[in-house]
């Protein structure tokens, strides 16, 4: 014989399950996941970066973005870590890495501000070029002292190292040193012929003039930088870490994982 649907027990069942499962879509509970950020565990390592398109920068929804923050995510994320990304000043980058609030900042090693206070990774993330840029009408000047007397344009908050950083106070050069915020404003204050060179990296500045339509650009390379992973001596279990995450760059570099960033002009 054939079961009776129209059992009133059934039904009564029936009608308390559908009310439980409205009565959890009306009040917007989900069921609980495994992957749930309140059950994740893995120790969170902070990440420092200030805007450096296309390798680290925030979209327009505020959102960390680039080739250099996805490497860093994934070789953390594969070590065992959870990475918090931030964007920070260049100044509050540096102290939060001497403090210890900041724990790791994929960029380049060796500044004389971060001596002391940070380690950095045996292996090269990419590269970055540095670059004196000037405009089609412009002979290429004979460094150092083709520049003298000449209008230089730099971005507030990058450093640069010996011995560019030393012709910016040099009085033999007479520099005219002029300062703007973006790569942009830079571009456009070139254009304008407000100065004659701009000392910037290649990287970004070349995005913002493709961007801008910028054509009849010139550029001498005047050092080619490696990018490493910067970790704070005050970061939970400094060098543990570093070794780790050097370990996990060797291991998906001998899988055949490609690592290179996109934007790296380094086989150039």
């Amino acid at each position: 014989m054939g079961q009776n649907n129209n059992n009133p027990r059934i039904l009564l069942t029936v009608h308390r399950f559908a009310c439980m499962a409205l009565l959890l879509l009306l009040s917007g509970l989900t069921w609980p996941t495994l992957a749930s950020p309140a059950q994740d565990t893995r120790p969170v390592i902070r990440v420092g970066f200030y805007d450096f398109p296309p390798y680290s920068y925030e979209d327009r929804q505020g959102r960390a973005q680039g080739s250099l923050l996805a490497l860093t995510q994934r070789l953390l994320e594969q070590a065992g870590y959870r990475a918090e990304l931030r964007m920070l000043p260049v100044a509050r980058l540096y102290a939060g890495l001497q403090n210890g609030s900041v724990h790791v900042w994929p960029g380049a090693p060796g500044k004389p501000e971060l001596q002391g206070y940070t380690l950095e990774s045996r292996h090269h993330l990419g590269h970055i070029g540095l670059h004196l840029y000037f405009r089609a009408d412009t002979a290429p000047p004979a460094l150092p002292h083709g520049l003298t007397g000449r209008g230089l344009i730099l971005i507030s908050g990058y450093s640069y190292w010996a011995p560019y950083s030393q012709w910016l106070t040099d009085p033999s050069l007479q520099l005219q040193l002029h300062r703007t915020s973006s790569h942009a404003a830079a571009l456009a204050m070139l254009q304008r012929q407000r100065g004659d060179f701009i000392l910037d990296y290649q990287e970004p500045l070349e995005q913002h003039s493709q961007q801008a339509g910028v054509l009849g650009l010139r550029s001498i390379e005047l050092q080619r930088l490696p990018l490493t992973l910067v970790v704070s001596r005050r970061a939970p279990q400094a060098e543990r870490l570093l070794e780790q995450l050097d370990q996990t760059y060797q291991q998906l570099q001998e899988a055949g994982a490609d690592l290179q960033l996109p934007a790296d002009h380094s086989s150039r």
